[in-house]
Order: structure tokens, then sequence, then C-alpha cells
């Protein structure tokens, strides 16, 4: 026998949750140097990027979020979830289709949860076209830069369907008849193998991994369940949050640079509520005119397996419109379910249009109208222009021409329009530009007249085209961390 037994191994605090968090009482007792209001894309992605360039470095990071732990992941990296599932399921704080509340805007959700609408996303990750920029504070070589940036920490990629016959089938299809663009979707998947016992589990992507790479490089404070009700300034400069939890109570969270990143829809409310000077605050909001397609694929000699689909057609300077196929059927992001044999599938096509930007599309608050909280509720004025309709029509179209290329069949009542906001695609409503009479930010997203006080999110973007926003959002709010540290280092 051994002379003697190896000393107890020690064991840490037990950790009560599957991320450290802070109460927000604590955080009330420090002054941060950043506080992010907001865990969405937007927010997930500024907060990565001050923590991998700070690196531990002592200045006091900061986040809240109103909701609760929804999930650490990507619905679609749960074993169980299937296509049904996943379209059923919704955070605990989640209010869906609000005809009743904003008629004019009336496919608009209200999610909220740690991570925001990312682990309900769906991962559609393209570039904006650079011609998209041309009325932008910010060139397209620089997005460029930051798009690269985004890319590689959300792990984009068009590999999900490059093996897809299907796929290829029908892009070989779109070459030859005159869409020499489309390609295959690019997704923010990780298809890497695991290397080196890196384990690589969570495949697809939400902010949520940003916030675990951003605790990889140093430790922030997290508080979930609590509201920011007022970004509070001091002498033209922002001081902090005053917020309140799910307990009713109220405190004060002081910051020397606050950046709001709460959606285009909820940090405009929180900007307004607060009082924050700007005329363009609220205005502009811009989303995307939507049809979803419900057609039919005969795949009678197309090889197996056929995989999912996933193709994309960009918009361009002279075609105002995207194009989007997915499926087949359930079976894009499946787990264990088996895939029958049949010559028939159904498919999805979703055609998102380019919205113009226009003054009178507004959210407001209304002070008669307080929520749980005493927040007032937003209200939303919202109608499509003239131009915007033909955009439409343009759209339905060119989603007849293209499906008659790929040789699919529209039954009747296949083709219908999304009301207003169903897109999860709002935007625009705290816009970047150097004139403070049409933006209400700067080309870094800092509100104009208002130092250290910044908007992440997809309110800044001037425009959306017709491309889905994520990709775009992360990169700018990358962008804006890096200026938050410039100038940081600049008061040093």
């Amino acid at each position: 026998m051994l002379a003697q037994f190896c000393p107890p191994l020690s064991e840490s605090q037990a950790l009560p949750h599957w991320i450290p968090l802070t109460a927000a009482e604590k955080m009330a007792e420090i002054e941060y140097d950043v506080l992010v209001i907001g865990t969405g894309a937007g927010g997930g992605a500024a907060l990565w990027r001050l923590c991998e360039q700070w690196g531990n470095n002592g200045r006091r990071i900061g986040v809240i979020e109103r909701g609760p732990l929804f999930l650490p992941t990507h619905a679609a990296n749960i074993p169980t979830i299937n296509f049904d599932t996943f379209r059923a399921y919704r955070p605990p704080e989640a209010t869906y289709m609000l005809g009743d509340a904003l008629p004019q805007f009336p496919g608009l959700k209200l999610i909220y949860a740690l991570g925001g609408r990312t682990p309900l996303w769906g991962m559609v990750s393209p570039r904006m076209p650079r011609t998209d920029f041309a009325d932008w504070p910010v060139s397209a070589a620089e997005m460029d830069f930051y798009y690269k940036i985004a890319e590689k920490v959300m792990n984009v990629t068009t590999d999900y369907t490059k093996d897809s016959t299907v796929t290829q089938f029908l892009l070989k299809r779109l070459w030859e008849n005159g869409y020499p663009e489309a390609s295959d979707l690019p997704l923010a998947a990780e298809l890497e193998p695991t290397r080196l016992g890196r384990v690589r589990s969570n495949v697809f992507f939400t902010s949520i991994s940003l916030m675990a790479r951003a605790l990889s490089k140093r430790p922030f404070d997290l508080a979930v369940n609590t509201t920011a009700v007022q970004v509070l300034t001091e002498n033209g400069k922002a001081a902090g949050v005053r917020v309140i939890t799910s307990d009713q109570r109220s405190y004060v969270i002081r910051a020397k640079t606050v950046v709001v990143a709460a959606s285009a829809v909820q940090t405009a409310r929180s900007l307004l509520n607060s009082g924050i000077p700007g005329q363009a605050i609220g205005h502009y909001l811009t989303n995307h005119s939507y049809l979803v397609v419900s057609p039919y694929l005969n795949t009678t000699g197309i090889p197996d397996e056929l995989g999912a689909l996933g193709i994309l057609v960009p918009s361009s300077a002279d075609r105002p419109y995207q194009l989007q196929f997915q499926g087949l059927e359930q079976f894009f992001h499946y787990h264990y379910e088996e895939k029958p044999r049949k010559n028939e599938w159904g498919l999805t096509c979703f055609v998102s249009g380019k919205v113009e930007s226009r003054y009178e599309n507004r959210v407001l608050i209304d002070p008669n109208r307080k929520d749980n909280l005493g927040i007032p509720e937003i209200q939303i004025r919202f109608s499509y222009s003239t131009k915007d309709e033909e955009i439409i029509m343009q759209m339905d179209a060119a989603m007849r021409r293209v499906a008659s290329i790929l040789q699919l069949r529209l039954p009747p009542g296949s083709v219908c329009m999304m009301p207003p906001g169903t897109d999860n695609h709002e935007s625009g409503t705290c816009r970047m530009g150097t004139d403070p009479r049409v933006s209400a930010t700067d080309r870094y997203g800092q509100i104009h007249g208002v130092r250290g006080l910044y908007c992440a999110d997809a309110s800044i973007l001037p425009s959306i085209g017709a491309t889905n926003p994520t990709l775009t959002i992360a990169a700018l709010a990358i962008r804006t961390a890096d200026h938050i540290v410039r100038q940081m280092n600049l008061l040093e």
C-alpha cells in the first residue's frame, strides 16, 4: 500500500447560473467605464470587441438585459428541437403580432432574453452590396474591414449547403438563366471539426457565443431581468442609467460611457423616454417589404442525398430586392428526424425588398399608456411609399420568373405578403450621419451633442437595402467599440 492518500481536491464555489451574474443592486455601487444595454447582436459584438481590445486592464464593463436567462445557445443547437418546436419556442417575455396595439406595424416581435433575438434567428448573414453605402458616413472599404472581423467571429460560411445536391442543382439552373451571382446561402454556422481537443458544439451562432468569448478575455458584470428606464446625462455627457429590476426596485448604475443596443424600437423608446435631444431620434423607421412563397419542387432526377436547400440571389444596383430559398420543408437544421423519400418537396422562398427611409415613419412613446414597469409604451407610425409599392410589384414578378426558371409549382395561395415588421429587420431610428437635423448619431454611433452615449444596434443603420442586417449590425458595433477604446485611450 502507498504511504499516503492523495490530498482532497479543492472545490470552488458552486455556480448558480450557466453564466456569471451580478445583481443590479451590486452594480449600482460601481461606476463603469462602459455600460452596455442589451445583449443581442449589437450589444454582444460591442462587448466582445471591448473585452478583446482591452484585455484584463482594470477597466470596468457592465451589461444589463431586460430579459431572463432563456437559452445558453441557439435553439437549433438543442438536440430535441425539430421544425415544429423551433417555430413554437418562445422566451417567457415575448409578444408577437401586435395588431391591436400597433396596427401600422403589426408584425413586430418584442423579445426580452439574454441574447436578444439571436437564440431564435435564421442565421442568414450576407454583406450589404457596396453600392448600398453610397449615402452612408462610412465607406465601403471600411465596411469591408469590419465585415471580415464580424464574419470570422460569427463563423459565417457558404459551406453549409455546398454538398447538398438539390442546392447545387438549382444553382446551376439559376447560373444558366441570367443569375450568375446566385450563391449558397451564407450562414453563421461553425462547421469546423474538433481539433486539438477543442470541441465546437454550438454550430449555430448567437450573441451568447460573443459573451463567452468576451469572458475568456476578461470579467464583466451582467445583470438580467433588469430594464433600462432612462439614460442619465450630466453637462452634455453620458452619466449612467436608471434601471428597474423584475421585483420593481429602482437603481442608478453610473457609467462614463453608455452603449444602447436594445433594438431599433427599444433603443428609440429608451432615448425618447430619457429626453435625449435629437430631432431624428425615433424617425426614419425602416424595414423590408417581405414576400413569403411556398412552392413545390419535383426532385425526380436529382441525385440523392438531396441535403438541405439554401440559395441566395442578392440585391444589386438595378435589383432592389433579394431572394432566399430554404428547405426542403423542415429539413434545414434538423437533428434526429428521418428524412422520407419522395419526389415532390415543399420549400420556402423569402423575397425582401428595399424600403425608403422616410422621416414620417417613426417610433414614439405614449405617456398615457405604460407597461407593468411604468415605462411609456411604444407607438409606431408606418406606411409604405408609392416607390416601396412599385418595388413590391417587382418582387412578385421576379419571384415568379425565378420560380419558372427553377421549375417550381406555385399552388393558389402560395404567395403572400407579410405584415410590416414581420421581417425582424426594423432599423434606422437612430441613424448615423453628419447632419444632426436628419441623423441621430455621428459616424461612430455617438448621439449628436451627448459625449459618451452610443447606439450599437440596427437603429443606427442609415439604410438596409434589401439585405439581412445582422452581420452589418455586428460589424458596425465592433467598429463603435474600437472608437470607444481609442477615445478612452486619448483621455488617459
